[in-house]
């Protein structure tokens, strides 16, 4: 049965006002939703606790860092010049001596014998020298009284003169023989460390080079620190020092030690430089009264040059790393973070130059780098800048 067309329209009618009466309650749930999403939703993030610290701004002497071995002033392979039984050993192995004490002792009877059978020799040659000296006194006055012939006279005059040279033999070879008794006794060269017995008392030592030394001896007094400097560092430091006739500070760290504990000089530099790796030989030398410094040591060296200059210096732990960009966050007036690119130079004392990015008066975040963001709200607690700056007085002192 078909709707009549009045009828239709009137059901037309019904529906429209219904779909709109619907939106109408739907946009009305959803703005009451929405106000009811922005009164529950989460709460404003609270300001992050950081620990914040005033850029340092002083006087620095600018220092290029390098790695170095220490090396002996004097290094003794200690040999025999004579031959024979080792019958003693003096010292214990790494012991320190001094310049002229005994270390080892060679069998000295064959020597002993050499030298009293030079002496005889030398008596028997004075003997023979004073007789044809008497006898050519004697051929003197009688040539006077042309009592002996000519010849006869320089024979005597030969006799006497071989008689005086075989003297002067003698006395060598007694010379010798007692040179070669006092070798028997080997002592050190040179005041330092020694180092362990390669030969056991029994053995049978031979000079020469081409033996096994019985030791090695290293002086402990000063010590070289030798390292490699690179040519722009050389043509702006070392090269205009050594025109001038200036110094050069060089400073010193061991492996174990956080800062630079000992002072020296550069004691040379070598004469070319090495093509093949742009650097140049640099031997400084340092103060060892305490014989910490042992030869064969590796050596943080670092060389200063330049007249002293206002820097920038921040905490290495400060600066954060993005991507191939280094930087750091800024606590403004409001205590909130700000991102702030900067430039890094070398190291000063446990601290970093800023080259540029800083100025004096500035605070920064040093701890707490990773808890913000560009832009939080921090609650800052003012710490000194550097805490590594000053332990080192007390690596120096160790």
């Amino acid at each position: 049965m078909q709707t009549p067309a009045p009828l239709r329209k009137r059901f037309a009618l019904t529906a429209t006002v219904l779909a709109v009466i619907a939106l109408s309650v739907g946009g009305a749930i959803s703005v009451v939703g929405l106000s009811a999403n922005a009164s529950t939703g989460p709460a404003a993030a609270p300001a992050a606790p950081v620990d914040v610290a005033e850029v340092v701004n002083r006087q620095i002497i600018d220092w290029q860092s390098y790695s170095g071995r220490i090396e002996a002033v004097d290094r003794v392979e200690v040999r025999p010049l004579v031959g024979g039984t080792l019958t003693a050993v003096h010292f214990k192995d790494g012991a320190l001596v001094k310049k002229g004490d005994v270390l080892f002792t060679i069998d000295p009877r064959p020597y002993e014998a050499e030298v009293a059978r030079a002496e005889a020799q030398l008596a028997g040659a004075e003997a023979r020298a004073g007789y044809t000296a008497s006898d050519l006194a004697r051929g003197q006055r009688l040539l006077g009284d042309n009592a002996i012939a000519k010849r006869d006279f320089e024979e005597k005059q030969n006799a006497s003169r071989e008689a005086n040279a075989n003297v002067a033999a003698a006395r060598a070879a007694l010379r010798a023989a007692r040179l070669n008794l006092e070798y028997t006794r080997i002592t050190a060269p040179v005041s330092g460390r020694i180092s362990r017995a390669e030969v056991t008392v029994g053995n049978v030592v031979n000079p020469g080079a081409a033996s096994a030394p019985l030791t090695t001896l290293v002086s402990v007094a000063k010590v070289y620190a030798s390292f490699d400097v690179d040519e722009q560092s050389f043509l702006k430091y070392v090269n205009p020092a050594r025109a001038a006739g200036t110094s050069v500070p060089v400073e010193l760290g061991l492996a174990n030690e956080d800062g630079y504990s000992r002072k020296g000089r550069v004691g040379s530099v070598d004469n070319r430089l090495d093509t093949a790796s742009g650097t140049i030989r640099v031997r400084a030398v340092f103060d060892n009264a305490d014989g910490q410094l042992v030869p064969g040591l590796y050596a943080r060296v670092r060389l200063g040059g330049g007249e002293p200059h206002a820097a920038v210096l921040i905490d290495e732990k400060a600066v954060g790393t993005d991507q191939d960009k280094r930087f750091v966050m800024v606590a403004d007036k409001d205590n909130h973070a700000n991102y702030r690119q900067i430039r890094v130079g070398a190291g000063q004392d446990g601290l970093v130059v800023v080259e540029s990015g800083l100025k004096a008066g500035e605070r920064i975040v040093v701890n707490g780098l990773q808890r913000i963001r560009p832009g939080d709200a921090i609650t800052p607690t003012v710490v000194p800048m550097q805490p590594q700056a000053a332990a080192t007085p007390a690596a120096g002192k160790a």
